[in-house]
């Protein structure tokens, strides 16, 4: 291996993992960064930071590309893969666990843009690069690289994607969520939730659940008429960093949800019920 590449790839998964919402594909494509470094005999490498995050930031848009076409045959709503860990409230310093990651509502919104958007926006927003580093790997000049991070900017503030940063006070919305769904509480569901919650779930194809549900009154009818059954069987985790859900039965894990608190209301729930996508996600055997 070579020996400059292991100090990178923290930094090269981070940017991966929010380009593809998936920790797998950032795997793989670490990897493929790895290999190209490996084959590479460039001498004029002077920053293997940047060179790597160019690398990295190629295969991504690749990647990205590539599965647009997959995506067209999708059945139901597709979601980001979670990163789930035991939600333990004598853990670490709990703003050091919320940036460390990124939550689920903000990874929805990514999939919305255009790979040179995410990219751009994800270099330059999340990570600090400059637009004249980010245009090569775009292709672009470094106007039009800043003009794709603004329209990408803007998609991100016109939705619910920041949670509220206190984690002990989602824990307690979350809580009061998870009472509320196994009593089948309507009333004790509205208040908890916001006015312009929306409930996504990616069952993978299976009619096991809507699409998509908006708004208090439809989110808290579903969660009342379902939640007396399922959430008997979920209990607390972090998922993304942010105070979550996880779902087991006897043969294991079948639901996962990111919960998106903001101003003490449940905004989002992003919920995994596909199997296929369960089974490859790293989840904490303790959560």
């Amino acid at each position: 291996m070579p020996i400059d590449f292991e100090p990178h790839r923290s930094h090269l998964r981070g940017v991966a993992y929010r380009m593809l919402g998936s920790m797998t594909e950032a795997e793989d494509a670490v990897q493929e960064t790895w290999l190209r470094l490996s084959r590479s005999a460039d001498p004029a490498i002077t920053s293997m930071g940047a060179w790597l995050t160019t690398v990295v930031g190629r295969v991504c848009i690749d990647l990205l590309r590539a599965r647009q076409a997959r995506r067209e045959t999708y059945v139901g709503t597709w979601l980001p893969e979670p990163v789930v860990t035991a939600d333990d409230a004598d853990g670490p310093d709990e703003q050091a666990i919320l940036s460390d990651f990124v939550g689920m509502a903000m990874l929805v919104v990514l999939e919305t843009l255009s790979p040179p958007e995410r990219l751009a926006f994800v270099l330059h927003d999340m990570f600090g690069l400059p637009f004249d580093e980010i245009a090569p790997i775009l292709d672009r000049t470094p106007t039009a690289a800043r003009q794709l991070a603004s329209r990408a900017r803007r998609r991100v503030r016109g939705a619910p994607t920041t949670p509220d940063p206190d984690l002990s006070r989602q824990r307690t919305v979350v809580a009061a969520f998870l009472a509320a769904a196994r009593a089948g509480d309507f009333e004790a569901l509205i208040e908890v939730l916001h006015p312009d919650v929306v409930f996504r779930a990616d069952t993978g194809g299976r009619p096991l659940a809507p699409a998509l549900v908006s708004g208090a009154d439809a989110v808290a009818r579903h969660a009342a008429e379902h939640g007396p059954r399922f959430a008997t069987l979920c209990r607390p985790a972090l998922v993304n960093g942010a105070a979550g859900i996880i779902a087991r039965a006897p043969a294991g894990v079948i639901a996962v949800a990111g919960l998106t608190v903001i101003d003490d209301h449940v905004a989002a729930i992003d919920i995994i019920l596909d199997p296929e996508k369960l089974a490859v996600l790293a989840i904490d055997p303790d959560a």
